[in-house]
């Protein structure tokens, strides 16, 4: 079976309610990947509600003793003349 996706983790966002990287799922749920599946090297989210999966691309040594989430660079903003 091939993956539905393939998705970059800096395209998901973190969510501290579920403990995971997670992803719009077609269904209208979310596909989901927790920080101690990426410890281990898992690539695959998967969606709760349906039978679709995604592979996330990201770089294990990231994640090798991550205790919290990686954090996103801010923003910066942008002069307009």
């Amino acid at each position: 079976m091939s993956a539905y996706d393939e998705v970059e983790i800096e395209d998901m966002e973190w969510s501290e309610e579920l403990g995971a990287y997670t992803y719009p799922c077609p269904c209208g749920d979310l596909f989901q990947i927790t920080l101690a599946d990426l410890r281990l090297g898992e690539e695959i989210a998967r969606c709760p509600s349906c039978s679709l999966f995604l592979t996330v691309v990201y770089n294990e040594e990231d994640f090798a003793d991550a205790k919290e989430p990686p954090q996103k660079a801010a923003p910066q903003p942008v002069a307009v003349a």
